[in-house]
């Protein structure tokens, strides 16, 4: 018999404005604690050093979670030329440097080969396994990791300032699995003069947006107590960017055992897509001729 979870059923999203220094768990772990709840998660880590929008997700919520993660994000980050680290961020060692700088034009002109579908190698400093083993463990204990290059889907990548020669800022929209270090240091390359990521802020991340975002001394503050409890948004909230299929409440108990049913919308063919009963999401699954086919279903 499985160790039973300790905590409340508590269900819903709290996105956090993360603050730089603390892990994404770590974060998770305190709005779980503050929130006494047995289950929580969250859609897309950010670094220690990087702050902005965190989406934690508690209790049923954490079922929405692959569907945020799948949603594209936006990051704005600054670089900072000459010099190459071995963490691609101001964090590392430095390993190279430059006295080369670019001016606008320079920079402009490199950006088209950033967007788009592009290739890019991880960091050495990442979560990427190698032979089972964590990059950043490897890299910890000083060996270099030939990191294979993965896909990324870059929606944008544009010049926002240049507040002096050596450091310029963006603002990048880009799929799952990006790593902005990768690209500071890798336009670093392309221009010729290194380059690590200076500082780093998540924008928003699918449907959750920094503005609407608590920072962790509201969380400590109201730990424990109602009002942390009333700034939850509800299951459905990771499911925004997929459509809602309303359905009855036949179909709902269908749903929730598992069982293909009919909505009283339609999708198009083979999109995933959730169905709502009573305001409440009941399923999300694959649409297919009038029925959805549950992947996953809410106790809610």
């Amino acid at each position: 018999m499985g160790r039973r979870r300790k905590g409340r059923d508590i269900s819903g999203w709290l996105v956090v404005d993360k603050p730089a220094g603390p892990t994404s768990t770590a974060v998770v772990n305190k709005v779980r604690w503050a929130l006494g709840a047995a289950k929580a998660g969250h859609a897309g880590t950010l670094d220690p050093a990087a702050t902005g929008v965190l989406a934690v997700a508690l209790g049923e919520a954490t079922k929405t979670v692959p569907y945020v993660t799948d949603a594209l994000k936006c990051y704005r980050f600054a670089v900072r030329w000459g010099a190459a680290t071995n963490t691609d961020d101001a964090e590392g060692e430095v390993i190279a440097r430059a006295e080369t700088r670019p001016d606008r034009a320079a920079i402009d002109a490199a950006l088209p080969d950033f967007r788009g579908q592009i290739e890019q190698v991880p960091p050495q400093f990442s979560a990427v396994k190698i032979d089972g083993e964590r990059a950043y463990a490897r890299a910890r204990a000083g060996d270099v990791s030939e990191i294979a290059a993965r896909p990324l889907w870059v929606e944008s990548l544009d010049l926002i300032d240049q507040p002096d020669p050596d450091t310029a800022e963006f603002e990048m929209v880009c799929g799952k699995g990006g790593y902005v270090r990768a690209i500071g240091r890798d336009l670093g390359e392309a221009l010729g003069c290194h380059g690590h990521v200076l500082w780093l802020r998540r924008v928003w991340s699918g449907p959750f947006d920094v503005e609407d975002g608590i920072g962790m001394d509201i969380v400590e503050a109201e730990a424990q107590s109602p009002a942390l409890e009333a700034r939850l948004l509800p299951v459905q909230a990771g499911l925004t960017d997929l459509p809602e299929l309303p359905c009855a409440a036949e179909a709902a108990a269908r749903l929730r055992n598992g069982n293909p049913a009919p909505v009283l919308r339609s999708a198009s063919y083979g999109d995933p897509a959730w169905a709502s009963h009573g305001g409440q999401p009941v399923a999300v699954g694959v649409y297919r001729a009038g029925t959805l086919h549950p992947s996953r279903v809410f106790n809610l």
